[in-house]
């Protein structure tokens, strides 16, 4: 699996930090999300579809 997210459709939601915070975070000056790990392990996988999933703004895309 690897992590792919578009800063610029980014709307610092936050949703996915809350889905994945060991892959997603949010840089402190404007809230963008922030990759941690392009290509987590097979254990975050379900985490990351789900950041993905609830992303409104649908900056995060996954490439199996």
């Amino acid at each position: 699996m690897k992590v792919v997210i578009d800063e610029e459709k980014c709307v610092a939601a936050g949703q996915c930090v809350a889905a994945a915070a060991e892959v997603f975070d949010q840089r402190d000056e404007d809230g963008i999300v922030v990759l941690l790990n392009a290509n987590p392990p097979a254990e975050l996988a379900d985490d990351v579809r789900q950041a993905a999933a609830v992303c409104p703004a649908l900056a995060i895309r996954i490439e199996e």
